[in-house]
């Protein structure tokens, strides 16, 4: 029953979007003012994801990570969490955060079977952080260490890196991280839509970081559970991996195992492709178990084989947020 697409790479991870709604603007991500947002009433139902996830979990997928926009805007997602964390044959639920509201949620989060965290956080200086993101980091800060203190491991902090930005903050990232105990995964620009941050003005090829930080430490090869694509290293003394996620200098396309699921039901089957799939209209059309198994077997054979995000950086139109994570 595993899903394949044409280029014979199993697809065993789906990146779920429960909201396109967030409550920081991140430059890189959304346009400041940005209000182009789904209406409610073309969201899925948690009753609709769920019957979608276990549809997916019967064709093979093991991996569920939960995405926005910011997932904890979306009211009740441990009840959610809780109800695909039992579904069969998936293995591994996580959630992707900007931590702004972890210090609530974060023991109901893992009571309801989230086993690991995502956090963005692109600077450790609160003018620095509220200029690219229009929030507080003292928000996201005490959320990451309530996740900690209920007990998340790993918890994995996100640094998109840019250049005139934030690119001097390395290595006071990595000390970050090794004071907590937190993963650190460093990531590139992409050219996602028209936002304030541009990828073009502001990306940084992440080969040149991990040359930066070879000169203050040892790098050993390290490894990672999960289903993403990052390259990982070991800090030589610590316990601490660095990951490194180069979708443009060094693309993965190849060993792509994913799908993205948006709030409205659109299956997108590239990050940086148009190729979709609409299930929402199908399943308010009253379509069968069986025929909706066909229905996503249909979409992943649409599954281009690789991006163009360093060909045609004005492909993409839509925002991150639409797109999920």
């Amino acid at each position: 029953m595993q899903l394949v697409d044409p280029f014979h790479r199993p697809i065993e991870y789906v990146r779920l979007s429960v909201t396109d709604r967030c409550d920081l603007r991140c430059g890189y991500c959304m346009p400041k003012g940005f209000r182009d947002f789904e209406e409610p009433e073309d969201w899925l139902s948690f009753d609709e994801i769920e019957r979608v996830m276990a549809a997916f979990g019967r064709l093979g997928v093991t991996r569920i990570r939960l995405t926005g926009g910011e997932p904890l805007v979306r009211k009740h997602l441990p009840q959610l969490a809780a109800r695909l964390s039992a579904l069969p044959g998936i293995e591994d639920l996580s959630l992707s955060t900007n931590a702004t509201r972890l210090a609530k949620h974060a023991q109901a989060l893992k009571a309801a079977g989230i086993s690991r965290l995502n956090a963005s956080l692109d600077s450790l200086r609160a003018d620095r952080f509220k200029a690219i993101t229009q929030g507080k980091l003292d928000k996201v800060i005490n959320g990451l260490m309530a996740a900690r203190d209920a007990g998340f491991q790993p918890i994995k902090i996100n640094m998109v890196v840019m250049a005139g930005v934030n690119d001097d903050e390395v290595e006071d990232m990595v000390d970050f991280c090794i004071e907590h105990d937190f993963t650190l995964r460093f990531i590139e620009t992409m050219p996602m839509g028209e936002t304030g941050l541009s990828a073009s003005r502001h990306y940084v090829d992440l080969r040149q970081v991990r040359k930066r930080l070879e000169q203050r430490f040892e790098l050993l090869p390290g490894m990672m559970p999960g289903g993403g694509p990052a390259r990982y290293v070991r800090v030589a003394g610590t316990e601490l991996r660095i990951g490194f996620i180069t979708p443009i200098s060094q693309h993965f396309c190849e060993t792509c195992n994913r799908v993205r699921l948006s709030v409205d039901g659109t299956l997108y089957l590239c990050l940086g492709q148009d190729d979709k799939f609409e299930l929402r209209p199908l399943l308010r059309d009253g379509i069968s178990d069986s025929e909706l198994e066909d229905a996503i077997r249909h979409a992943v054979a649409l599954k281009p084989e690789r991006h163009e995000f360093s060909d045609k950086p004005e492909q993409i139109v839509r925002f991150m947020s639409v797109t999920g994570g």
